[in-house]
């Protein structure tokens, strides 16, 4: 097993043999019998590079699982004072990631300095169990899955633009008046111009807004805003500091706009490793209250 996710970590048999410290020879003819005696092929030899096949990859990601387990074990027997040990791999979403995240990792680092972690910053929807994750941070309305979730914080959105823009174009005074105005909208979703809220009596609504500028980053959409290029609704946690030095305003702050959450979500297991637990305690502790990107002071 260890050899195997050598492979696939290091690229290519030649670079796994270094890493072990094995012959290449050695390395290829243990991988020729683990496929013989699982009686499936798991990786696809090419001239260039090695791929995984759909057997080989769901056995790497439980792979990847057994040997986090025999670590978390030895750690567990060995550590002294309780301090913890291992690999965290993590998957965050790119841009709270880095912007909100980033700083509470290099925090945690600092409390448990024998604690490595790998991260994948992306949008995309990971595979957990197929990738050997140990968790992900995700922003969004659950759907019922097979993880198990733990909501770390709130993440409201707000409509806003610049204090050019309204200069130009008026300050819309309701929902409706929003499909006279231009507006900017993240491509992410599945419909960019159709934009829900609840107003200020608590009754939900829809407004379809003509939208100019459709893109899959929001820092680009806060940026064209900034700017003067329409109006927009993005997660506050974009937008907080823009807000808060009013190069953007708040626009309806009396209705709701979509109203989503910062979770951690892992695949349910026996047994939670330690890391894992203090690491998602640590996230949800620093993350407790109202977010500091939500307060404008």
């Amino acid at each position: 097993m260890q050899m195997l996710v050598s492979v696939v970590e290091a690229g290519s048999i030649s670079a796994a043999a270094e890493r072990l410290n094995l012959a290449k020879s050695a390395v290829s003819r243990r991988l020729a019998e683990l496929e013989a005696r699982l009686g499936v092929s798991l990786i696809h030899r090419t001239t260039r590079r090695l791929n995984l096949t759909d057997s080989g990859r769901a056995y790497y990601a439980r792979c990847v699982a057994i040997l986090a387990d025999v670590e978390e074990a030895e750690s567990a027997a060995s550590q002294a004072h309780g301090a913890l040990r291992g690999t965290l791999k993590v998957a965050l979403p790119l841009a709270f990631g880095l912007l909100h995240l980033a700083p509470l990792i290099q925090a945690f680092m600092t409390e448990h300095p024998d604690v490595r972690f790998e991260l994948d910053f992306n949008d995309r929807q990971i595979d957990l169990m197929q990738e050997g994750f140990d968790l992900a941070i995700r922003i969004a309305t659950l759907a019922d899955s097979s993880l198990i979730a733990r909501r770390l914080a709130p993440i409201r959105h707000v409509v806003c633009a610049s204090p050019d823009y309204l200069t130009r174009h008026g300050t819309p005074q309701s929902a409706a008046d929003l499909a006279q105005h231009v507006c900017l909208a993240y491509s992410n979703v599945h419909d960019p111009g159709l934009w829900s809220y609840r107003g200020p009596d608590g009754e939900p609504g829809q407004v379809r807004v003509p939208v100019r500028l459709a893109a899959s980053s929001g820092e680009f959409l806060m940026r064209a805003a900034i700017a003067g290029e329409g109006l927009v609704q993005l997660p506050s946690f974009y937008v907080h500091e823009a807000l808060r030095t009013r190069q953007l305003l708040p626009l309806l702050a009396d209705h709701v706009w979509p109203e989503l959450a910062a979770y951690a979500v892992y695949p349910p297991t026996r047994h939670l490793s330690s890391r894992v637990r203090a690491f998602i305690d640590f996230l949800a502790n620093r993350l407790a209250g109202e977010p500091y990107w939500d307060r404008m002071d």
